[in-house]
């Protein structure tokens, strides 16, 4: 078995597979990360499991080397880490590589596998990312807007008398008191950029058939009503891992 780490800013999300496929997972806090409380968090979720290998994807620098240090304590190895120098099967055509974000990368890796070239995906984090592979298999870009609990955070903070909400499926357009009018913006708003946006990328990719996948929190919230989006994948940034470990190891079992 495998192990593959995304390390995000609010959870690290941790996932055990096999060869083909993904096993379990967990999310943990990035605090606990960086804080040096990793390696027992993720012994006592492992139990008995024993993995041989792990591959990891961070966008926190202050988390990855405590989380390296916490796989080097319990079994003696460090992650392959994912970046423009160890990413297989898809090419770059970015000016400066390094600073796309490793789990975009991942995204990119499970999402061409799957749906081919070209492709985008979207996802529903901190910030909503899209990232595009083009027909010839390269990552080529994306873009990056604030995410949704973001936009409804900062608009509770940032006024007097807006209330911080749980974001869900709002019923009707018209809101009927405050939370309802801030559901209605934040949830069909988000539905009108994500379809604007995939618009635009079909017409500079002068793709007529462009498969979206959705990845993230509010991934499955947001692709309801969304015919745009092709499939939701909540595990696609630990599947990219998978693939990475894979590229790496041809012909090796892992489990």
């Amino acid at each position: 078995m495998i192990l593959f780490l995304d390390i995000g800013n609010t959870h690290t999300h941790v996932g055990l597979a096999n060869g083909t496929r993904l096993l379990r997972s967990k999310d943990f806090s990035t605090a606990s990360v960086k804080a040096g409380e990793f390696a027992g968090q993720l012994k006592a979720w492992l139990r008995t499991a024993q993995p041989k290998g792990a591959a990891l994807a961070s966008v926190v620098p202050a988390a990855t080397a405590p989380a390296q240090a916490a796989l080097r304590g319990l079994f003696g190895f460090e992650a392959l880490a994912l970046g423009p120098a160890t990413l297989v099967d898809v090419g770059i055509d970015y000016p400066r590589p390094e600073t796309i974000g490793q789990d975009r990368l991942a995204n990119a890796l499970a999402a061409k596998h799957h749906f081919g070239a070209p492709v985008v995906v979207v996802d529903f984090g901190t910030a909503v990312t899209f990232d595009v592979v083009d027909r010839r298999g390269f990552y080529v870009g994306g873009i990056i807007a604030p995410g949704l609990a973001a936009m409804t955070d900062y608009l509770h903070e940032k006024t007097a008398l807006l209330p911080r909400i749980r974001v869900r499926e709002p019923r009707g357009v018209i809101g009927k008191n405050t939370e309802h009018a801030m559901l209605v913006g934040a949830v069909h708003g988000y539905r009108g950029l994500v379809r604007e946006l995939i618009a635009e990328l079909k017409g500079e990719l002068r793709a007529r058939r462009l498969p979206v996948v959705a990845t993230g929190g509010y991934a499955k919230l947001i692709a309801a009503r969304l015919p745009e989006i092709t499939a939701v994948r909540p595990h696609l940034t630990l599947d990219g891992l998978r693939l990475l470990w894979a590229g790496h190891h041809p012909g090796e079992r892992a489990s």
